[in-house]
């Protein structure tokens, strides 16, 4: 199964972004997606799994939970859009590091950040920004496969904003 992974794309969502992710089989958007015609957008484009963010409105919240708890292969994955890093998680993250995921996907800081969590032995994922809004200077996302337990091919795209 191949993954897309993006955030904070501030309700743009374009071309560049359509390329890296064209053979994906399914994104995960880790918040501040900037508007429900934007999620529609990529959910027409490719199956979508996403949370709402800090920025999102009501009607964003509504469709799109805070904390979004998923399964692919044998693996358990968490998906929130404030949740820290490994090291310096969020207070809130408490509540789903005690699940126990193998993946914890969070968005917030507009910064790419991909690490191996030793102590919840997860892997913890921010794929920065993707979206033109804000103090970043490059537009980021990740695509990788899972098969079986297995994180393969961890792939970052980079476009200038």
């Amino acid at each position: 199964m191949k993954i897309g992974v993006i955030s904070d794309t501030h309700g743009f969502f374009d071309y560049k972004l359509r390329r890296f992710l064209e053979n994906v089989d399914e994104i995960w958007h880790a918040g501040d997606i900037g508007s429900l015609k934007v999620a529609d957008e990529i959910a027409e484009f490719k199956p979508l799994y996403a949370v709402h963010g800090n920025i999102d409105d009501a009607e964003t919240r509504v469709v799109y939970p805070r904390v979004l708890e998923l399964r692919r292969e044998n693996l358990g994955i968490i998906i929130s859009h404030i949740v820290g890093y490994p090291g310096k998680y969020s207070a809130n993250s408490g509540d789903f590091l005690q699940k126990k995921p193998k993946i914890l996907v969070g968005g917030h800081s507009h910064i790419l950040k991909i690490m191996y969590d030793k102590k919840n032995e997860l892997l913890f994922m921010n794929p920065g920004a993707a979206g033109i809004s804000g103090f970043h200077r490059v537009r980021t996302a990740l695509r990788f496969n899972i098969k079986g337990e297995e994180i393969e091919g961890m792939e970052v795209g980079e476009w200038d904003k």
